[in-house]
């Protein structure tokens, strides 16, 4: 990502949202709000550009496809659209239990386009939410709450970061993040696009900065993801359309030692879903081509 260039993953992710919210029933997750963080032609421009990306994807069935509605449904529903609203619902489900065990913050690690803030008001009023995010994303969207006349809660908190360059422990200290209160952090589509060594940076700040009892979740993958002969075919695509994109995947994790690293950091994983656990969980009884992505992993872990 560009120094000055809003995140293209994170747009992606939010029309992905937005897509499942005015499309798909029954829905894993409603973001009725994601569509109105796109003004003019813009929701309209990336309507088309999910489009024409099915040639890609899928040139068999975009030589035959009949409409743009058919191929939007085929991209969103095989490609962008699984891992993002999975892993939407796996967080939101988690921020809620823990929010009635007694969490006062909610730190969102590389919010891009979220909108728990403004979206979910009954949940807002009970915590501190901090959003934490690339510079220039921040601003984008900062900006565009500003073009839609949303007002910003008194509760809500922005701190720009850039995961890469950036100490993590500098920016809240700097801000209202209270050290003593429990939190729960989330970490959505962000480790993938980091080495080993930052996430791991990262999570251990998490542990240090973090009462014990905290919890963050994130997702990530696995490392056949970048094994040719083992990679799964639509990650091997992901892979090559997000280097062509200039937001290449760089990091991934074995499931099964994840416990163990985590633990050196000081973190205790209390669930690790596997792809096949994810689609128990939220894709078995679809009818509709949603299915869990290959090599995306959620992990739940606690401080300790």
């Amino acid at each position: 990502m560009q120094k000055k260039q809003t995140s293209l993953t994170a747009l992606i992710s939010a029309y992905a949202r937005a897509y499942h919210s005015l499309h798909d029933s029954p829905k894993i997750f409603d973001d009725h709000l994601a569509k109105e963080l796109f003004i003019g032609d813009e929701f309209t421009q990336m309507e088309e550009n999910v489009a024409n990306s099915l040639g890609f994807f899928n040139p068999e069935l975009a030589a035959s496809v009949p409409d743009k509605e058919t191929a939007l449904a085929w991209v969103m529903q095989n490609m962008n659209g699984p891992i993002t609203i999975s892993r939407a619902r796996y967080t939101e489900d988690n921020v809620e239990t823990t929010i009635e065990q007694g969490i006062q913050e909610y730190v969102i690690l590389g919010a891009g386009m979220d909108t728990f803030a403004f979206r979910r008001p009954e949940l807002l009023e009970k915590i501190q939410v901090f959003e934490i995010d690339h510079p220039a994303t921040q601003a984008f969207k900062q900006n565009r709450i500003k073009e839609l006349g949303w007002e910003v809660p008194k509760n809500l908190h922005f701190i720009p970061i850039d995961f890469t360059k950036d100490n993590l422990a500098d920016a809240i200290e700097k801000s209202s993040y209270d050290s003593q209160a429990l939190s729960f952090f989330s970490w959505l589509g962000v480790t993938l696009y980091l080495t080993r060594d930052v996430v791991f940076n990262v999570l251990r700040t998490i542990a240090d900065s973090a009462p014990t009892g905290s919890s963050i979740v994130f997702d990530y993958l696995d490392n056949d993801a970048f094994v040719p002969d083992k990679a799964a075919k639509r990650m091997s695509q992901m892979r090559q359309i997000l280097e062509t994109a200039g937001e290449p995947l760089k990091g991934s994790f074995d499931p099964l030692t994840l416990g163990d690293e985590l633990e050196s950091l000081g973190l205790l994983l209390h669930e690790n879903l596997s792809p096949e656990d994810i689609e128990r969980r939220y894709f078995e009884e679809r009818s509709d081509d949603y299915s869990a992505f290959e090599h995306v992993h959620f992990a739940r872990a606690k401080v300790r």
